[in-house]
């Protein structure tokens, strides 16, 4: 199946009276945009609206967003109790974020801490990921490892501990390794669709309501490189 055209239900990874977790195709947008597409909260909203026969508005939170050319999973809201706690959670870095990262150039350590400073520069959507502390800067940081590596690829898991604009992308691009697909942040490439080769892999946290474990894996697009990677990687 062409991978534009999987439907949102058969990309739900979790979902239950307050909460659901959809795995994200790398075109989508998150929330409305100037480019007037539909984003996946409205498809969200309408999957609820049909398989549960609600009238009237469906309401759905965005608890937190990934870029356009991303994939992997997302949390939504569907009730206004989990998405006042989620964004706590959110906040106090309760939720646990992996991703993976498709570098060609694989940065010299096997594992590492990063802390950088970042400004995002809006004019440009693009954020620079400084050594050093500069004014107007945020700091940043992210625990990394590699996992293995193909002819001309590597794949590295990534664990973000702060949120910040691009952040996976400009860290991994200032110590040399940008992602592949990625032209903004220096790979000399761009994907065929667009896309850049990062992907929310698993996602763990408490659940908001009922304070069980939810932990979902989110199995990455479908090309030669990321069917590589996945096959050794991922149990299910």
């Amino acid at each position: 199946m062409t991978e534009h055209l999987i439907p949102v239900e058969k990309r739900v990874l979790y979902e239950d009276n307050h909460i659901i977790i959809i795995n994200k195709l790398p075109s989508e947008i998150v929330q409305g945009d100037k480019t007037g597409d539909t984003p996946l909260s409205e498809t969200v909203k309408q999957y609820i609206k049909k398989k549960y026969d609600k009238p009237g508005e469906v309401f759905l939170g965005v608890v937190h967003r990934l870029d356009r050319p991303v994939s992997g999973a997302v949390i939504f809201a569907r009730t206004t109790k989990a998405l006042s706690r989620l964004n706590n959670m959110i906040k106090d870095r309760e939720i646990k974020k992996k991703y993976w990262a498709i570098v060609k150039q694989a940065p010299e350590a096997t594992e590492d801490n990063l802390i950088h400073y970042m400004i995002r520069y809006p004019e440009k959507n693009k954020s620079v990921a400084y050594r050093k502390e500069r004014k107007n800067s945020k700091r940043a940081e992210l625990n990394y490892k590699f996992l293995s590596s193909s002819k001309t690829f590597s794949l590295l898991e990534v664990e973000l501990l702060t949120g910040r604009h691009h952040q996976i992308r400009a860290q991994l691009s200032a110590i040399g390794s940008p992602i592949k697909g990625d032209l903004k942040y220096g790979f000399p490439r761009s994907n065929k669709d667009a896309s850049i080769s990062l992907h929310a892999v698993s996602l763990e946290f408490i659940h908001p309501v009922s304070k069980e474990k939810v932990a979902v894996t989110a199995k990455p697009p479908q090309d030669n490189v990321w069917d590589y990677f996945a096959e050794n990687h991922l149990s299910q």
